[in-house]
C-alpha cells in the first residue's frame, strides 16, 4: 500500500519497524496439509462464475452474539456482502442473496457447507426460480470452500479479533468499513497484486476476458503431486556444500584420531611412573 501511494521503502526496513512496534497482526498456526494429487472444481475465469456463502460469528461488548454472513466471489477475491445481525435464518439469507443477484449478475455456481441455513427449503426454492445450481461441500471438508475460509481467517484476524463492538449498529459500521478497505485497496498476490475491485475492472463487459491475460496465467485444475526437483543453476551450489560437509567430517574424524592417540599416550607415561 505504500507503493500505491508513492513512497518507496525497502521492504526489510518495513518488516523491521513492524517487527519492533508489534504491529503485525498474530496468525493463528496451520494445520498440516495434505500431501497428493489434488484436483478441484474448474471454475470459468470470470467475474460471477461462482460465489461461495459462509458465516463468522463473534460477539459484542454485552455479551450478545451475531453472525456475519460473507459472500465472495471466488475469482475477484471480491466480497460482494457483509451482512452482520444477531440471526440469519434461511429466509433471511435467501432474500439477501435475491437482492445481491439484482444488484450483480446470476453466478452459474453457489459454494457453502451443509448448513440449516443454506439447505433450508428457502434456499432452495430461491436457487431453483433464480436458475442457479447450488453446490454443498462434504462434511468435514472446510477447505472445498477454501476461499471463503481464507477470507473469515482474515476478517477474524485483522477485524473481529482487534474490536470491542458496543451494539450491533457498531458492528455493521465497522464491518462495512473494513469490506471497503479490503475491496478497494487491499492487494492480493493470486491477483497480480491487485486489489479485488481493480482485479475485476481487467475483464471486458462484453465477453468477460481479460483484457490482460498475462495477469492470471495460471491452470484451473491443480497439477499432480511430484518429487520434489532441483534446478540446475543449483546443483553445483549443492555439490560444494556436500563436499564442504565432507570435509569437515573428515577433519573431525582425524581430529578424533589424534585425540585418542594423545590419550593413550598420556595414559602410558602415568602408567610408567
Amino acid at each position: 500500500m505504500p507503493r500505491q501511494e508513492g513512497y518507496v521503502v525497502n521492504h526489510k526496513r518495513t518488516q523491521r519497524l513492524y517487527r519492533e512496534e508489534g504491529l503485525s497482526v498474530g496468525r493463528r498456526r496451520c494445520r498440516k496439509r495434505a500431501v497428493g494429487t489434488r484436483a478441484p472444481m474448474v471454475v470459468e475465469a470470470r467475474p460471477d462464475a461462482r460465489w461461495s456463502l459462509d458465516f463468522v460469528h463473534d460477539q459484542m461488548a454485552s455479551g450478545q452474539r451475531f453472525c456475519v454472513l460473507n459472500v465472495i466471489d471466488d475469482v475477484t477475491k471480491q466480497c460482494l456482502a457483509a451482512i452482520p445481525d444477531t440471526s440469519i435464518s434461511g429466509k433471511r439469507a435467501a432474500r439477501e442473496l435475491s437482492t445481491l443477484i439484482a444488484k450483480h449478475r446470476r453466478p452459474k455456481l453457489i459454494v457453502s457447507d451443509n448448513g440449516t441455513e443454506f439447505t433450508s427449503n428457502a434456499i432452495l426454492l430461491c436457487a431453483k426460480q433464480i436458475g442457479v445450481e447450488s453446490h454443498y461441500i462434504a462434511p468435514g471438508r472446510p477447505m472445498q470452500n477454501g476461499i471463503c475460509e481464507a477470507f473469515n481467517g482474515r476478517m477474524r484476524d485483522e477485524l473481529l479479533n482487534e474490536t470491542l463492538f458496543r451494539d450491533l449498529d457498531h458492528a455493521r459500521s465497522t464491518v462495512a468499513r473494513w469490506i471497503v478497505d479490503y475491496n478497494d485497496h487491499r492487494t492480493h498476490s493470486a491477483l497480480g497484486y491487485l486489489t479485488p475491485r481493480a482485479f475485476a475492472s481487467t475483464f471486458t463487459a462484453t465477453d468477460d476476458r481479460l483484457r490482460n491475460p498475462d495477469q492470471l496465467r495460471r491452470s484451473t485444475v491443480a497439477h499432480p503431486a511430484h518429487q520434489r526437483q532441483t534446478h540446475p543453476r543449483i546443483l553445483p551450489q549443492l555439490d560444494e556444500r556436500r563436499r564442504s560437509q565432507q570435509k569437515r567430517a573428515d577433519w573431525i574424524i582425524t581430529s578424533s584420531q589424534c585425540l585418542g592417540i594423545i590419550t593413550r599416550w598420556f595414559l602410558r607415561v602415568e602408567a610408567g611412573r
